[in-house]
């Protein structure tokens, strides 16, 4: 009785062990898709320490300091691949400007007011919205929006003089995922 028991477990086990090897899905991220692979900041920028923000657009306001605001959706192509180019910019600004990525998902329909990013919400992702120090937007762009072109609205709100004409950012992949600016 007792062998018996044991065959059958030994089979229902391989039994089951074959179904889970042959039904089970490889787990691959791909950029090129709309399907929803985690969170894209951690997965294609490499950088986890933007979601969430350490800071809300409120509290930017309040203490006078530049903020880049970034719409997005994880689930999206175009923010996955427009999330390397918000790391960049973190890695340039971060600590002169507040970069608040806000996640469309978490948004409720409704009113809001001027300090909350709900407010500047266009409707389409990914969506970039660059304040100055008073508050006052100096960047608003849908779609994927170039380095250099967050780079010059930077540039405005730092009074930093424009990038000589022969002196273009140019991306250099370091992998499939990640890239870097360099001069």
């Amino acid at each position: 009785m007792i062998n018996s028991t044991l065959k059958f477990l030994a089979r229902a086990f391989w039994v089951l062990a074959a179904c889970l090897t042959l039904c089970a899905a490889p787990a691959v991220a791909a950029m090129d898709d709309d399907r929803f692979d985690g969170n894209i900041y951690v997965l294609y920028a490499g950088n986890g320490s933007l979601v969430p923000p350490r800071i809300n657009l409120a509290d930017s306001f309040k203490d006078k300091k530049p903020a880049m605001v970034v719409f997005y959706l994880d689930d999206s192509k175009d923010c996955k691949r427009f999330a390397g180019i918000v790391s960049q910019a973190q890695s340039f600004y971060g600590r002169a400007a507040n970069l608040i990525p806000v996640s469309v998902d978490s948004l409720n329909a409704g009113k809001y007011n001027k300090d909350e990013p709900g407010y500047y919400y266009s409707g389409k992702v990914p969506q970039t919205v660059i304040f100055d120090g008073n508050g006052k937007i100096v960047f608003n762009e849908s779609g994927n929006s170039s380095f250099e072109s967050i780079d010059i609205a930077f540039r405005k709100v730092f009074n930093r003089p424009d990038r000589p004409a022969g002196k273009k950012l140019e991306q250099r992949s370091l992998n499939e995922f990640n890239s870097e600016l360099i001069n």
